[in-house]
């Protein structure tokens, strides 16, 4: 599939609404084009799967093609009264320059509604959850007629996100939904929500991308990074394009080799080096690179415990190489519990404002006492 991006869009990446290049998902998009071709399409779905995986663009591409093409009225009726089948439609596919790609890709089209967490302009920050008050209008704009004789298409990116009393509003349109709208629901974690929501939606699970996808993704969207640097971001993100782009722009892959190769001096860690790193992540305005270095720390203890239980030995990147050393310097037992504590630690950073500083220091202590078995 070939990406099409607005012209406004050539630097960075496109918003969901703004971006019709969707890949490694055709399982997911046949669901949607096999339940709407049946005339069977449920009135709600809930789109689950990991953070970053393209669940929003999927929500956007299926919005755009039932404002675009879902409100083609099927064949007339035959001669005696029989109704005569449609032609399925046999793609999700809009162009880029249909006149509804651009309306929705501007957040003007009259027939599509987005939720989304708000921007607290007086604390210049967006807010933390979506609110009853952001949710409040959803049933009244779906019992509308669509003003384009179509759909109308609710789209809540995410749901995850909605606070008590917001689930609750939506519940109640999913009790009684209109004729003629259809409810979107991104999640990225879908335990979080009411089992009530959960039962009276289609749930449709994406899985995560391989990393060929991600790698040509990343490629396509930074043309000048180098094909080691676009793998190795694609296997530190685990299937989530959307991960990679943000360990690049952070200036992830930099930091997970500083960080590959202190741990490399363990079971004996490398102090000096260890203070650099502490040094750099533990100034003041480096939130970010500290929460970068938290995800990456935890996801290589993540795959050493899971290569560790599996026993692997294999010989591959030095990482691995690094994960056979310790695996076996050290018992499961004793790297799960390390893996409790610098969790643990890492809770407690923000509830209590403790010294960044210190808090990697404590962390790379712990891992070098379970290196040293």
């Amino acid at each position: 599939m070939n990406a099409q991006v607005l012209p406004d869009e050539d630097e960075g990446v496109p918003h969901p609404r703004k971006n019709s290049d969707l890949r490694g998902h055709d399982q997911a998009e046949k669901v949607l084009l096999d339940a709407f071709n049946s005339g069977r399409l449920a009135h709600a779905w809930l789109l689950c799967g990991p953070r970053g995986i393209g669940k929003a663009t999927l929500a956007y591409r299926f919005a755009r093609f039932l404002l675009a093409k879902g409100g083609e009225a099927p064949a007339d009726n035959g001669l005696f009264g029989e109704e005569l089948p449609k032609d399925d439609l046999s793609s999700l596919s809009v162009s880029i320059d249909d006149p509804v790609f651009h309306r929705i890709a501007a957040g003007a089209h009259a027939d599509l509604k987005v939720i989304e967490r708000q921007f607290d302009e007086k604390k210049g920050k967006y807010k933390t959850e979506i609110v009853v008050d952001d949710v409040r209008s959803i049933g009244s704009f779906m019992s509308l007629s669509a003003a384009e004789g179509g759909w109308r298409v609710v789209i809540i990116d995410s749901a995850d996100e909605m606070n008590r009393n917001a689930a609750n509003a939506v519940l109640k349109v999913l009790e009684e939904p209109p004729a003629k709208a259809i409810l979107l629901l991104v999640s990225h974690n879908s335990g979080r929500l009411l089992p009530t929501i959960r039962s009276r939606c289609r749930k449709l699970t994406l899985s995560t991308l391989d990393e060929a996808v991600v790698t040509g993704l990343l490629s396509a969207q930074h043309p000048q990074m180098s094909p080691d640097d676009a793998g190795e971001l694609a296997r530190l993100a685990e299937g989530s394009i959307g991960r990679a782009l943000d360990l690049e722009e952070e200036g992830g892959l930099e930091l997970y080799r500083d960080i590959l190769e202190l741990l490399e001096s363990l079971p004996r860690l490398d102090v000096a080096a260890l203070h650099t790193l502490a040094g750099k992540l533990g100034r003041a305005g480096a939130d970010m690179a500290f929460q970068t270095f938290a995800d990456l720390l935890l996801g290589w203890l993540g795959r050493m415990i899971l290569s560790v239980s599996r026993g692997d030995q294999g010989v591959g990147s030095p990482e691995q190489l690094l994960n056979n050393r310790l695996g076996v310097s050290s018992s499961l037992a004793s790297w799960l519990e390390v893996w409790d504590k610098i969790n643990h630690l890492l809770a407690r950073t923000d509830a209590i404002n403790m010294d960044r500083r210190q808090m990697i220091i404590t962390i790379f202590l712990a891992l070098e006492k379970a290196a040293q078995g």
